[in-house]
């Protein structure tokens, strides 16, 4: 199991349409709105790091208002 976090900033005044967007990805198990550098932060879940790859470039960069992401991977101790 590959687990990312995914900072996500957007246009202005898309903040809205860009979340429910977001909220239609099975792979994202959180969704939180920031304050700050980035408007967005996704935690996905994925079988393996290229899925997870993947999900961030054709699922979630894709959305329209989308300007920027950051992603961060995750491990299980």
């Amino acid at each position: 199991m590959a687990v990312g976090f995914v900072l996500i900033s957007t246009a202005p005044a898309h903040e809205h349409e860009v979340y429910n967007e977001l909220l239609k990805i099975k792979e994202i198990v959180e969704l939180h709105p920031l304050f700050g550098e980035y408007d967005l932060i996704a935690k996905i879940e994925a079988p393996d790091f290229e899925k997870l790859g993947e999900i961030v470039v054709k699922k979630i960069r894709s959305i329209k208002g989308v300007v920027d992401t950051k992603t961060l991977t995750g491990t299980k101790f």
